[in-house]
């Protein structure tokens, strides 16, 4: 081969498509989903007017959840990001009615059975309390469908908000709601090797609800 030859399909030269890698800071009451049989809104509309290719989700945030959302047509990144046996730390924020005692605590980090499913959180940390309810921050490694509410659930806790706000390496910071911005090459590749770390010591968070 040289320089000059080209690669043909059904005799239209093969483009190579640019790689694109995406944040989103996910509004309430929209799909994670391209189209929704229902009629319902969804995190497309966020990507409208954008100059892009094709791009699709990573992993999913449910209707009811807010935060940071990853969308590439990189699908080896992707499935690298998504994959159970690498443990990604994903880290919520969420405002709960009811109280967080030690032994609620301690029960999300041993495993909480339902639907024949453990779900596990890796850490729970108090952030504030209010009053009525308080901001809890929980780390998953698994990400399992609805996981933090069917914890909560199962402890009797009712969940007002479920903000997503880091992803591994890659933060949501102050990105508008409804926003989106590509990552930088350092976060790109930060997820491409992120693996689980041992918990880190607690910090308040950069960014309020």
């Amino acid at each position: 081969t040289s320089e000059n030859d080209r690669i043909l399909v059904h005799g239209q030269p093969l483009v190579t498509v640019r790689k694109v890698y995406l944040m989103c800071n996910k509004p309430r009451g929209l799909v994670t989903s391209a189209e929704d049989n229902k009629g319902r809104a969804t995190v497309y509309e966020c990507l409208e007017g954008l100059d892009l290719p094709h791009v699709g989700p990573v992993g999913r945030l449910d209707m009811a959840s807010e935060g940071l959302l990853l969308f590439t047509n990189d699908t080896q990144w992707a499935n690298g990001l998504l994959d159970p046996a690498r443990k990604v730390p994903k880290t919520y924020h969420v405002q709960i009615d009811g109280n967080l005692e030690p032994e609620k605590i301690l029960r999300m980090t041993q495993g909480i059975q339902d639907e024949g499913e453990t779900l596990r959180a890796k850490s729970v940390q108090l952030l504030r309390e209010g009053e009525k309810n308080r901001w809890i921050e929980i780390v998953l490694q698994e990400g399992k469908n609805r996981e933090i509410r069917r914890m909560l659930k199962a402890l009797g806790l009712g969940v007002h908000r479920l903000v997503r706000i880091r992803i591994g390496n890659v933060l949501l910071g102050d990105l508008e709601k409804g926003s989106v911005r590509h990552l930088t090459e350092t976060e790109v590749e930060g997820l491409r090797q992120q693996r689980s770390t041992p918990s880190l010591p607690f910090r308040k968070s950069p960014r309020r609800f």
